[in-house]
C-alpha cells in the first residue's frame, strides 16, 4: 500500500507542481497540501494493495509447497482463503467510514487550500534580457540587461508604466538596487543617472524629460501573504457524505417530481414521450436510515404538544395575527392619466381589480388578451429544467454509490486473488504485476465508463457503478467453488497440466503420421 500510494501520490504532486512553485509557500503549508491529498489516493490504493498482497502471499504459499502442507493436514483451499476474505470484509467496512467522512472532508480542505493559494501572487523572480512582468495582471514591465551574479544589482535597466491610461511613461537607467519592503509586499527599486519619459495620450505632440540622479520606485503588492479562507464555502458532489449527497438527491428528486408533473398537466402526450420518473432506489437511504437509528433524534413541534397535553397544560400557541387589512392604493402609471407636477402620469388603482398572483403562465402583454403564452415555449423550457435536474440527480446517486463500491473492492478483491494463485503455483512476481494489472485496468476502466454512462442517463447509476463489481465477484465465487476439483500437481497448475497433455497428443499425432509415411 505504502508503494502504491507513493507512486499515485507523486503523480498527483507532480502535476500540482506549478501551482506551488514560485508562490514563496511556507514548508507547513506544502505539507499540509500533500497531506490533504492523501486521503483520495488512498481511497484508490487500499483495494488495489489488497489484490497485490493476496496474489503474492497465496503465490509463495504455493510456490513454497506450503499449500500442500495445508491440505495435507486436512484444510481446504476454502478453509485457508477464509481468515484473508475476513480480513477483506473488515476493511470494506472501514473504507465506507473512511470514504463517508474522512475523504469528503479532507477533499473540501484541498480545494480551500488549493483556492488560496491560487490567489496567492508568485514571487517575483527578475530574469536578465527579458520584459518581466512585475506582477500578475500588473501594467508594470521591467527589462535588466545585465544581473550581478548572488546580488540584487541591475544594469541597462528599463521600465515600461502603463498603469495610467492617460500616461505612457518610460524610466532608463544606468543601474540600480532591487529589494523587497521589510514586510515583504512591496518592491522596491533604486535606479542611478538615468532619465524618465511620459507620453500624454490626448497631447501626443507633447514629451516630458526628467533627468535624475537617482530614483526611487516602489511597486505595492508584488509579495503577499497566503491568506487563508476560514469561512468555508460551497462543497461540491466529492466533499460531501452520503447523507449529505442524499438530502441534496432528495430534494433534487421532488424537484424533478414537481417539473414533471407540470408537463403532464400540459402536455400529457409530451410526458409520456419524456417517460415516467421512477422513484430512486439506491444504497444512500438504507445507509443514512442505519446512522440515524444510533443517534437522538430531536422533538418536533407535534411532540412537544403531545407532552404538554399530557401534563395538562396548553399546547403552545401560535403568536396572534395582525386583522386582515384592505390592501393599499397603490399608484402606477397609465397612458390615459393626467401628469402630476414631477411629470408621472399617476392613477388610483381599484384594490377589487387588483391581479392575483402568477399562477405560472406568463399571459401576453396585449391589452384585453388573456391567452397563455404559446405554451410550446413553455413546454420546452420546462424539458430543460428537467434535463438539468435529471443531471443533478443522477451525479448525486453515482457519488453515493461509487463510495460504498471502491469500499466493497476490497473483500471482492481478496475473494478474487487467492482462487487465481492457487491455480498458477509457480507464477511468482510475474503473476502478481500481470494480474494485478489486468484486473486494475478492467476494474477503473469500468468505473469510469460506467460513472460516464451515468451520468448521461444512459444507465442507471447503481447498475453503472456496481456493475464492475458483480463481474469480479461472480469471477471469484466461481473459482473459489472450483477449487475442490483442481488437477494441480507439483509441476504446476491445472491449466498447464492441460496444455502438457494437450502438446503430448499432438506430438504423439503427427509423430504416428511421421513414421507411416
Amino acid at each position: 500500500m505504502s508503494a502504491l500510494t507513493s507512486l499515485l501520490l507523486l503523480n498527483y504532486i507532480a502535476k500540482q507542481l506549478p501551482q506551488l512553485v514560485g508562490k514563496g509557500l511556507p514548508w507547513d503549508v506544502v505539507v499540509e497540501f500533500v497531506v490533504l491529498s492523501l486521503p483520495f489516493t488512498i481511497a484508490m490504493t487500499l483495494p488495489m494493495a489488497v489484490l497485490v498482497a493476496t496474489l503474492h502471499a497465496f503465490s509463495r504459499l504455493a510456490a513454497d509447497s506450503e499449500i500442500t502442507a495445508f491440505k495435507a493436514s486436512g484444510l481446504s483451499l476454502p478453509r485457508i482463503m477464509a481468515p484473508v476474505v475476513f480480513a477483506g470484509l473488515i476493511l470494506s467496512l472501514a473504507m465506507v467510514w473512511f470514504n463517508d467522512q474522512v475523504m469528503p472532508a479532507a477533499n473540501y480542505a484541498l480545494a480551500t487550500l488549493g483556492n488560496d493559494i491560487a490567489r496567492k501572487k508568485p514571487t517575483f523572480a527578475l530574469r536578465p534580457q527579458v520584459i518581466n512582468q512585475v506582477a500578475p495582471g500588473s501594467a508594470i514591465f521591467l527589462r535588466a540587461g545585465h544581473l550581478e551574479g548572488g546580488s540584487s544589482e541591475m544594469r541597462d535597466v528599463t521600465i515600461y508604466d502603463f498603469s495610467d491610461a492617460a500616461h505612457r511613461r518610460t524610466i532608463r537607467a544606468d543601474s540600480g538596487h532591487i529589494e523587497l519592503s521589510p514586510d515583504g509586499r512591496d518592491l522596491i527599486l533604486t535606479l542611478k543617472t538615468g532619465f524618465m519619459n511620459e507620453l500624454s495620450r490626448t497631447e501626443p505632440a507633447r514629451l516630458e524629460r526628467v533627468f535624475f540622479t537617482t530614483n526611487l520606485v516602489r511597486v505595492r503588492g508584488i509579495g503577499n501573504d497566503l491568506e487563508r479562507n476560514t469561512r468555508g464555502g460551497e462543497k461540491s458532489d466529492r466533499e460531501r457524505t452520503v447523507c449529505e449527497l442524499q438530502a441534496q438527491l432528495n430534494n433534487a428528486v421532488r424537484t424533478r417530481d414537481s417539473i414533471f408533473a407540470g408537463i403532464k398537466s400540459l402536455d400529457p402526450p409530451a410526458a409520456r414521450a419524456l417517460g415516467a420518473r421512477t422513484a430512486v432506489v439506491g444504497s444512500g437511504g438504507a445507509f443514512c436510515a442505519a446512522k440515524r437509528l444510533f443517534r437522538v433524534k430531536t422533538a418536533e413541534a407535534a411532540t412537544v404538544a403531545a407532552l404538554a397535553a399530557q401534563a395538562g397544560g396548553p399546547p403552545p400557541q401560535a403568536p396572534p395575527q395582525a386583522p386582515a387589512q384592505a390592501p393599499a392604493q397603490a399608484p402606477v402609471r397609465t397612458d390615459s392619466a393626467p401628469k402630476s407636477s414631477a411629470g408621472m402620469q399617476v392613477v388610483t388603482q381599484n384594490p377589487a381589480a387588483a391581479i392575483p398572483p402568477s399562477a405560472g403562465i406568463v399571459r401576453t402583454p396585449a391589452a384585453g388578451a388573456d391567452e397563455p403564452l404559446a405554451r410550446p415555449v413553455l413546454i420546452e423550457s420546462m424539458k430543460l429544467q428537467l434535463a438539468g435536474v435529471d443531471a443533478i440527480v443522477a451525479g448525486n446517486q453515482v457519488e453515493i454509490e461509487k463510495k460504498f463500491a471502491i469500499a466493497t473492492a476490497c473483500v471482492i478483491f481478496a475473494l478474487l486473488g487467492a482462487p487465481i494463485a492457487f491455480r498458477f503455483p509457480r507464477g511468482g512476481v510475474g503473476l502478481t504485476i500481470g494480474v494485478s494489472l489486468a484486473v486494475f485496468g478492467v476494474y477503473y476502466c469500468g468505473l469510469l465508463v460506467g460513472e460516464e454512462l451515468a451520468r448521461r442517463g444512459y444507465v442507471h447509476p447503481f447498475i453503472a457503478m456496481w456493475g464492475t463489481n458483480a463481474i469480479l465477484l461472480l469471477i471469484g465465487v466461481v473459482l473459489t467453488a472450483r477449487l475442490g476439483h483442481e488437477g494441480t500437481t507439483h509441476r504446476g497448475s491445472e491449466f498447464t497440466d492441460q496444455l502438457g497433455r494437450l502438446a503430448d497428443q499432438i506430438r504423439a499425432r503427427f509423430g504416428r503420421k511421421t513414421v507411416a509415411g
